[in-house]
């Protein structure tokens, strides 16, 4: 395991990142970024480029987002992603039960947790017929913007995980 860098000992810019991405729900937990603060540049990069994925910027609706975010931590297993929450508009019925088919979704909803499934278990079924489903609810800018972001959570839960990048369970009891 690597250790985070304390609180207190983090580059000011970067504890400032932290404190706003807290402050916008962004961040559920310092810690993994703690940890890449061994690399203060690159964490400071990986923060800007979460909040242009999570702010104004996107053309996603928030809602979409967040069940493409969870859809992914389901998938792995990042248990600090599965138990934030970035927004309200999500309810815990429907984290129960994030099945793209569930007829609780929209079908832009299912199209693109159907996508990010795929995208997290299974990329080489992404096939003609996953662009023709999603080419049916977004533009080609927000279809990019999936990718990018179902990358970007692929790649955050995961190197969450492996990093151990949350708060330990046992010492917390």
């Amino acid at each position: 395991m690597i250790d985070p860098v304390p609180h207190d000992a983090l580059p000011s810019g970067l504890a400032e990142e932290i404190d706003r991405g807290r402050e916008s729900r962004m961040l559920s937990s310092t810690l993994p970024v703690q940890i890449w603060a061994h690399r203060p540049d690159t964490a400071a990069a990986w923060l800007a480029l979460m909040a242009t994925m999570h702010g104004a910027a996107s053309s996603l609706d928030p809602r979409l987002r967040e069940l493409v975010r969870l859809k992914i931590a389901s998938i792995t297993n990042c248990r600090a992603c599965q138990i934030a929450r970035k927004t309200e508009t999500v309810s815990e019925d429907d984290v129960a039960c994030l099945s793209w088919d569930d007829p609780r979704f929209s079908p832009s909803e299912s199209a693109a947790i159907h996508f990010a499934e795929l995208f997290a278990q299974d990329y080489f079924g992404i096939d003609a017929a996953t662009y023709e489903a999603l080419a049916e609810h977004f533009t080609t800018a927000q279809m990019v913007e999936l990718h990018q972001y179902a990358a970007l959570m692929l790649a955050g839960g995961r190197m969450t995980y492996v990093l151990r990048g949350y708060p330990d369970e046992d010492a917390a009891a």
